[in-house]
């Protein structure tokens, strides 16, 4: 008897489930992997590289992560605008004072394929500073990571 490699088709990865994460009191980087391993979809068995099978994340309390180490003086975030002298840089503990949901968000955008495909998986994360969120809707499941 021959054995077929299984090959999952687009239509059929068409159900998305919608996690809550609630982050408060959570390291960073631990929730971060773990986060990016379900906007991948590979705790999934039907995990296809190729497609977007991954599900939607919602984050709450974003602004109450925990920073371990030294990371807050030591963590600079660097952006290049493409013009002489556009060398953009921030401390960590700059950022949190700013933008304190996008730490979470730089730290998922680096553990995603570098592709269009990770670009559509990155919409699938929602990250809010409060506990309040408007996706009640979509019955999301509440997970504790």
């Amino acid at each position: 008897m021959k054995k077929h490699t299984f090959n999952l088709k687009a239509k059929d990865c068409e159900n998305r489930v919608w996690y809550l994460v609630d982050v408060k009191d959570k390291v960073l980087g631990r929730v971060s992997t773990r986060i990016a391993r379900i906007l991948i979809g590979k705790h999934k068995p039907t995990f296809t590289p190729h497609l977007l099978c991954g599900d939607a994340v919602i984050v709450i309390n974003g602004n109450q992560l925990k920073i371990t180490g030294n990371k807050m003086q030591d963590k600079i975030y660097k952006k290049y605008t493409g013009y002489p002298g556009g060398l953009k840089e921030i401390s960590m503990e700059k950022l949190q004072l700013k933008k304190p949901e996008k730490a979470l968000r730089l730290a998922v955008k680096g553990m995603l394929p570098r592709s269009k495909l990770g670009k559509l998986m990155l919409r699938n994360l929602k990250i809010y500073s409060d506990d309040k969120h408007p996706h009640v809707a979509q019955g999301p499941v509440r997970i504790d990571l």
